[in-house]
C-alpha cells in the first residue's frame, strides 16, 4: 500500500473503497462536504484519479484527506487500511465498503475464475472492511457507520448476471447479520441497493449489451430509463445523498436494511 496525507483536522473519519470515480467518487465528496475527514482507497492502478479528487477535495472544501491504495480481496491491505486511517486521524467512525466488479455473463459461460476473482472482491472484500471497521469502532467505544454495495441484483435475480447478483445478495445477508452482532455497540450497518446509476459502471453493462445485440452504444444505457418510475437514470449524488444519512446520527434507528435506490424500478 501507498499513502500520502494532509494536514487539516476535523472532527469525524470516514473511508471510502472504490473511490476513484462513479458511486464511490461521489460518496467521498458528499461526506467531505459533510464535514467528514476522509479515506481513499482504490487499487494502485487508480492512484491517479485518487490523488486528483484528493487534490480537489482539498482545495474545494479545505478537508483533510488521506490517499491509501490497495486491494479489498486482500485481508492485510483491508485491516493496514484502518489502521491507517486511525494512525492518521484518531479513529474511524464510517466505513463505506464501495468497491466492487461485475461479470456480465451467463452462468454456462461464466469460469470459476472469474465466479471466484468476483466473489473475492465484492463479497470477500466487503466482509473484510466490516469485520476490521467493526473490531476497530468496537474498541473505541463510541458506535459507528457501516454502510455497504448492494444492489437491485441483490433483490432479484439478473439473467447474464448470476455471479455478481450471488455476491450482491451475500452482501445482503451479511449487512443483516452484522447489524444483529454489532447493534448493542451502537454501530448500525446498512447497504446501497443502486438501481441504473448513470456511470462507467453502467457504460460496462452497456457494452455487453449492445455487443450482443448489436444495438448501437449506448441504448441499452438509455432503455433503462424505461425501467424506472421516473423515466430517468440516477446520479452518484443521488446514492451519496443516501449514504450521508444513513452515515449520520439521525439514522441510528436504521439498521441491517439494503435500502433500493433505482427511481421506482423494484419495489421491495
Amino acid at each position: 500500500m501507498a499513502h500520502s496525507e494532509s494536514t487539516r483536522t476535523r472532527t469525524k473519519v470516514a473511508i471510502v473503497t472504490g473511490a476513484a470515480q462513479g458511486i464511490g467518487q461521489g460518496i467521498a465528496r458528499r461526506l467531505a462536504a459533510d464535514g467528514f475527514q476522509i479515506m481513499l482507497n482504490d487499487l494502485p492502478s487508480r492512484l491517479d484519479d485518487l490523488s486528483s479528487l484528493s487534490r480537489g477535495l482539498q482545495s474545494e472544501l479545505d478537508c483533510s484527506v488521506e490517499v491509501v491504495t490497495g486491494d479489498v480481496s486482500k485481508e492485510d491491505e483491508v485491516k493496514q487500511l484502518v489502521d491507517i486511517a486511525v494512525e492518521k486521524f484518531g479513529g474511524l467512525d464510517a466505513m463505506v465498503a464501495n468497491a466492487g466488479i461485475t461479470v456480465n455473463k451467463p452462468i454456462l459461460e461464466t469460469s470459476a475464475d472469474e465466479w471466484n476473482r468476483l466473489m473475492n472482491i465484492n463479497a470477500r472484500g466487503t466482509f473484510f472492511c466490516y469485520k476490521y471497521s467493526a473490531e476497530q469502532m468496537i474498541k473505541q467505544g463510541r458506535g459507528g457507520r457501516i454502510v455497504g454495495a448492494c444492489s437491485i441484483a441483490g433483490k432479484k435475480g439478473i439473467a447474464d448476471a448470476a455471479a455478481y447478483s450471488a455476491s450482491k445478495f451475500a452482501v445482503r445477508g451479511l449487512t443483516q447479520s452484522a447489524a444483529l452482532e454489532w447493534g448493542k455497540y451502537g454501530i448500525t450497518v446498512n447497504a446501497y441497493a443502486p438501481g441504473p446509476i448513470n456511470t462507467p459502471f453502467l457504460g460496462t453493462w452497456d457494452t455487453y449489451h449492445t455487443s450482443k445485440s448489436g444495438a448501437a452504444k449506448g441504448s441499452w444505457a438509455e432503455s433503462q430509463k424505461e425501467t424506472t418510475a421516473t423515466g430517468t437514470l440516477g446520479t452518484p449524488e443521488d446514492i451519496a445523498a443516501l449514504v450521508s444519512y444513513l452515515v449520520s446520527d439521525d439514522a441510528k434507528f436504521i439498521t441491517g436494511q439494503s435500502i433500493i435506490i433505482d427511481g421506482g424500478a423494484v419495489f421491495d
